[in-house]
């Protein structure tokens, strides 16, 4: 019984390096063990070369003995007794593999005991995992432990692919570890290298010309540094370690070496350009849509030697604000839900919702844009438009289903600025659920009306077999439908002002890509996707400074589409028509046609049925000679010309007409209907809105500012007389803006038209010390 239970389990407790590989076996990064030492964990298969030459080496009888050799025991017994000193140990590497094991001082009875044990060993280890434990543990001088860690420290390959003289250096080492130093040595250590080689052509292993060759080689003259081709990848495996329950500290990834290499050298080559305006860091992520596998994995633009870059903290795993980048997720949700149109306009006007108050990029506005115009072009206040419709709570829930986890306050803390890059994302989660989103519509042509939730969920790294089990389900977070029209919508991306950008992107045509910008400019983003690949770019500054032009389009944007040009040439996504259904559509507001609207038939998502019917389409009356509008209090309807008429609200109207000339506005109400026009919304306050909170900034001189108030009237030549609190403050004529200095409290404001139409609305404002006013 102590002779079967005597080998202890495991049978080295030593720690071991962290080492990660790519998926074709390539050492990309490691660290050094606990205790110090270069000890990579056990490697099953060990090199057919080095197994000649430590056999030949050390133990020639190995794959025919018990775990001890009589004929070497004895001829040692021998010689140490002539000798009358150690000369000749006898062990053989079932011996050794005993001895590193204990690490005991070598005495008789040591050795009696590593020869039960090495009888032990052999009954229930073959001579092959023998060998494996051999050559992960058996010393190689330094701080070096194992085959693996010594081929690298000393010759910067894997083991597979040394030469017979550097396998034969390496055998040698163990007998004699302390050999290996810089400048010391060499000559004994040259000597024993060339008589195994000599061993190895008597054994002809090797022949003649092999042997010559082999002799002409230089030994190392020092240890060489280990790649550091994905250290943020290893210290992410590092942090997963224990609560992922890994067996090993080495692990072969999803990574592709090649795409490594190079997409860490793009970033170094940009880094160059943005060091000159203090961005010091970057990090990219590719991802394979099939699987969610890393391809590429850069956690910043590593430069250990400059504390100040910041280089080892990992960008990939850190949360950020995203900017616009989630903006084509609420034009999904918004589709699939029945909300919206791929090119239903939306408001784009000066906004002010419960004191927050958006702002377009450019700082203009379009009055009215449609949908897909307002996501290519990364508009704000459309996209809060949109999420106050939509409700930021739905959103909210639609975030954390499509894998954005990183979400942990409640939906009112993040409010609408969440579309505006109002929470923070990580570059993992952000390329994670995009890669969710490509995967489930390119599993339409698979089960059409059907969809499966596992494609939605994280990215993985780790090379393994996945079975994957699907469980179909008639609706998903995003229809097929939904997801294509936001592919193409984020294939047309592109800025105002920034048109000559875009021509350096024209090869990227099947990429649908999105960027974004962090308040005050301090994180960059771009991410792209086609079928095949999701590419996310983030371009910043570990400590979170602000840098000016720290945009996504001008740093992060022409990283994303050098990586592209790394990658297969890209395909397109499949039209999921199954999933389309023909609708008659508004050629103008892009709406659900009615009645009025100007109709064309086109393919639309399944819930297409469900949107509003357009708004903007009405019927009106004129009179005969059409140049006038009327209602039937003064003019006989006999008499009445009706014609379908698109008509803006004022405030949309008014910025609308400047950038659409063929825009039409309405005819004025003939002098006799004058009285009538009541009904008729002729008058939009622009800016404040009603119950609108207005702050009030100090001047540079410590004197109060002015605010500006902004109106719109349909006719152009009409005046507007402006009042506060019932005393008149000016008179205005075609440019209806006026500059103010009300005082902090609650004021009305009412705005009269030379027809007599009046507006009257609610205004606070803020106390400029408090900034409240109860």
């Amino acid at each position: 019984m102590w002779f079967w239970f005597s080998l202890p389990k495991p049978l080295f407790k030593s720690p071991t390096s962290y080492v990660i590989e790519a998926d074709n076996g390539e050492l990309l990064s490691a660290s050094i063990a606990k205790d110090g030492q270069w000890r990579f964990p056990l490697n099953d298969t060990v090199p057919d070369k080095f197994i000649k030459c430590i056999t030949t080496f050390e133990d020639k009888r190995f794959f025919y003995h018990p775990g001890v050799d009589p004929f070497s025991f004895t001829r040692a017994v021998i010689q140490n007794i002539k000798n009358k000193k150690v000369v000749s140990g006898g062990s053989t590497l079932t011996m050794q593999v005993i001895r590193l094991s204990r690490n005991k001082k070598r005495t008789f009875y040591q050795k009696v005991i590593e020869i039960i044990l090495a009888f032990r060993l052999e009954l229930t280890f073959s001579k092959k995992e023998i060998l494996s434990l051999y050559a992960a543990n058996a010393p190689f001088g330094s701080n070096v432990v194992g085959l693996d860690a010594a081929a690298w420290r000393y010759f910067g390959r894997n083991a597979k692919q040394l030469s017979w003289a550097e396998t034969a250096t390496l055998a040698v080492l163990p007998n004699a570890p302390s050999l290996v130093h810089p400048g010391k040595n060499r000559e004994i250590l040259l000597s024993k290298r060339n008589s195994l080689l000599e061993k190895l052509f008597q054994e002809k292993i090797i022949d003649k010309n092999t042997k010559d060759l082999a002799e002409l080689e230089p030994i190392p003259l020092e240890p060489v540094s280990l790649p550091t081709n994905a250290p943020h990848l290893l210290n992410r495996f590092k942090a997963d370690f224990n609560d992922k329950d890994f067996k090993s500290t080495r692990i072969k990834t999803t990574l592709k070496a090649n795409l490594q290499l190079n997409v860490s050298s793009i970033l170094k080559r940009y880094h160059q350009q943005f060091k000159a305006n203090g961005i010091n860091n970057a990090a990219a992520l590719v991802l394979d849509v099939k699987t969610g596998n890393t391809l590429a994995y850069v956690g910043n633009v590593y430069e250990p030697s400059d504390p100040e870059m910041e280089s080892h903290v990992d960008m990939i795993g850190a949360l950020r604000s995203p900017g616009s980048t989630l903006k084509p997720l609420l034009y999904a949700s918004m589709m699939t839900d029945g909300f919206l149109l791929p090119n239903t306009l939306i408001a784009d006007v000066p906004t002010q919702i419960g004191g927050y108050t958006p702002q377009n990029y450019d700082l203009g506005y379009d009055g009215a844009v449609p949908a897909s115009k307002a996501l290519s072009r990364s508009l704000n206040i459309p996209a809060v438009k949109m999420l106050q419709k939509y409700k930021y709570e739905r959103f909210y829930s639609q975030l954390k289903k499509v894998g954005i986890h990183s979400l942990t306050n409640p939906p009112d803390f993040y409010g609408l600025s969440i579309i505006l890059g109002g929470c923070e994302v990580s570059i993992w989660e952000l390329a994670g659920a995009y890669a969710s989103i490509a995967r489930s519509l390119n599993h339409y042509s698979q089960h059409p009306n059907q969809y499966d939730p596992a494609d939605y969920h994280e990215p993985n790294y780790i090379k393994q077999k996945i079975q994957k089990k699907e469980n179909l389900e008639k609706s998903s977070v995003a229809d097929y439908g939904s997801l294509y029209y936001t592919f193409i919508a984020m294939q047309e991306v592109m800025r105002p002002g920034e048109e000559l950008l875009w021509e350096q992107f024209s090869s990227s045509k099947k990429i649908a890509w999105k960027t974004g910008t962090s308040f005050g400019f301090r994180d960059g983003w771009a991410i792209g996707l086609t079928p095949d690949f999701v590419v996310c770019v983030w371009v910043g500054n570990a400590d979170g400074e602000g840098r000016p032009n720290l945009t996504g389009i001008q740093t992060a944007a022409p990283i994303l589409f050098d990586i592209f040009d790394l990658l297969p040439e890209k395909r397109e996504f499949t039209i999921p028509y199954k999933n389309l259904v023909k609708t008659d559509v508004c050629k103008i507001s892009g709406f659900r046609a009615g009645e009025y609207c100007k109709k064309k038939t086109t393919y639309m998502p399944l819930t297409a049925l469900k949107t509003e019917i357009c708004p903007y389409h009405q019927l009106i009356h004129l009179d005969h000679s059409q140049k006038y509008q009327v209602t039937s209090a003064c003019e006989s309807p006999e008499l009445m010309v009706h014609k379908s008429w698109f008509v803006l609200p004022p405030s949309m109207e008014y910025y609308y007409k400047v950038r659409n000339r063929d825009y039409q506005t309405l005819p004025p109400i003939s002098p006799n209907c004058i009285n009538e026009s009541d009904n008729l919304r002729t008058m939009e306050l622009i800016y404040p809105k009603n119950n609108a909170l207005v702050y009030i900034p100090l001047e540079i001189d410590g004197q109060r500012g002015k605010v500006i108030f902004n109106a719109a009237h349909r006719n152009q030549k009409s005046k507007i007389y402006w009042s506060i609190d019932n005393e008149y403050i000016t008179t205005t004529q075609d440019f209806h803006q006026i500059a103010v200095s009300p005082k902090a409290g609650k004021h009305t404001l009412t705005l009269v038209d030379d027809e007599g139409n009046r507006l009257v609305q609610i205004f606070t404002v803020l106390d400029k010390i408090k900034k409240s006013v109860k």
